[in-house]
């Protein structure tokens, strides 16, 4: 049976210049951290070059980091930068597809929803959310994170938080009427 390695071993020996390390931290988190991209920049492609601007920022700057905060939190909230510092730049700019009210998003038959198909409606639902409502919502619901750690790596005031995930919450059921009209149970 294998064991993992805590992060805090990795990255003590990534720190020493052990690129495996920093590779084995990139394996570990480089999923959860594309998740909080596509939530801000709506495009998994972009999502991707930017993750890898954020890993390379992390690589460089990994021997200031003091271990106050979880390095997940550390990590997280570099690619919640860089990804925000992305959207505003004018090359990450790009349209996103849109959906009329009721439309089902590749389909206009009704069926019986597959687990597939429901990540998929789920996905669509927070592309379509603000970024920080998208942001706020998987941290907390997908990464499991409570309150005062997103604040941290959002850098959101605790009210606002709560905020948007009451809000988010409620454009995300509506987002997801429009996706699949009354098949939204099926979803839940």
């Amino acid at each position: 049976m294998a064991t993992t390695v805590p992060d805090s071993a990795l990255v003590q020996r990534a720190k020493e210049g052990d690129q495996q390390a920093f590779g084995d931290l990139v394996d570990r988190y480089k999923d959860p951290s594309l998740s909080l991209a596509v939530s801000i920049l709506k495009d998994t492609a972009l999502a991707q070059d930017v993750l890898q601007d954020a890993f390379m920022r992390v690589y460089h700057s990994i021997g200031g980091f003091r271990e106050e905060a979880a390095f997940s939190s550390w990590l997280y909230r570099i690619v919640v930068n860089t990804s925000y510092n992305a959207l505003k730049s004018a090359r990450y700019l790009k349209k996103t597809e849109t959906l009329q009210p009721g439309q089902v998003y590749g389909s206009t038959q009704p069926k019986p929803m597959k687990e597939e198909d429901q990540q998929k409606y789920v996905q669509l639902a927070l592309d379509r959310l603000s970024a920080d409502e998208a942001l706020v919502l998987r941290l907390f619901y997908l990464h499991e994170l409570q309150i005062p750690e997103i604040a941290h790596i959002t850098r959101f005031g605790k009210p606002k938080i709560k905020v948007c995930l009451h809000r988010g919450r409620k454009n995300m059921m509506k987002k997801l009427e429009q996706l699949v009209g009354k098949e939204v149970k099926d979803l839940l």
